[in-house]
């Protein structure tokens, strides 16, 4: 491994829900660009050069578990990335409270609870990159998403407050909100459905999981050094700053 990447710095990345998706592609990013990078999982593995490790961010044991064993493999987590997330979109008259609180427990619990490990030894480094992977609906609302779009939300509001907490300490904390993406869920999608979307979009197509991944790669870079408690659009103009 070298130690200078074309980006600059190499660095020890952790991508929680990094065996699919957009955190998939994340985790294939910054492996191609030269950092040690390590998923967290469930079930199913990370892109290859990366290290899978079994963890559930509904628990801050198996968390707490998982950066052990990604400090002992690769070193301290300098750059975290809070993907994992789920969904469970209903009309909200027929929203459970379990459908509502496993999502933010998930979605926004869990990425608290990611955040304050890494902190850890961010702190003690006095270098850090947090970045929180959102979703335009996360601030544009969403019909049947009343949970989702809350848990989503609620991530800007926390990474703010960090950034006022540890931004004296070389440590940044920035949200990425991505609209459609071309995903193996959005694939599924009947193309009248596919196109009604588009249209909505002014970039008029859906975005790929590379394009989200290379702006949270550039977030943790050097370059972004003074960008802290940002909100970046990654949606083709459909949430217009929302």
């Amino acid at each position: 491994m070298t130690d200078v990447t074309a980006e600059g710095t190499s660095r020890t990345v952790l991508v929680t829900g990094g065996n699919r998706g957009i955190g998939y592609a994340i985790a294939q990013e910054f492996v191609a660009q030269g950092h040690r990078v390590a998923v967290t999982a469930r079930s199913g593995e990370g892109p290859d050069g990366s290290l899978t490790v079994r963890a559930d961010v509904t628990d801050a044991e198996s968390i707490d578990a998982a950066f052990a064993q990604v400090e002992a493999e690769l070193g301290p987590v300098e750059v975290v990335v809070a993907n994992a997330g789920i969904t469970r979109d209903t009309l909200l008259m027929r929203m459970s409270d379990e459908d509502f609180t496993s999502v933010v427990d998930t979605n926004l619990t869990g990425a608290f609870r990611v955040v304050k490990r890494a902190s850890k030894n961010m702190l003690r480094a006095r270098f850090g990159r947090i970045v929180l992977v959102s979703s335009v609906v996360g601030l544009y609302g969403g019909p049947g998403q009343a949970n989702y779009a809350a848990s989503k939300a609620g991530l800007v509001g926390f990474a703010r407050s960090v950034t006022r907490e540890l931004g004296g300490r070389g440590i940044t904390a920035n949200v990425v909100a991505p609209g459609f993406i071309e995903t193996d869920m959005t694939a599924e999608l009947p193309e009248d459905t596919q196109k009604q979307y588009k249209a909505s979009i002014p970039a008029g197509r859906f975005a790929s999981p590379q394009e989200v991944a290379r702006v949270i790669t550039w977030l943790a870079g050097d370059d972004a050094a003074y960008i802290s408690g940002a909100v970046i659009p990654v949606d083709g103009g459909l949430g217009m700053g929302h």
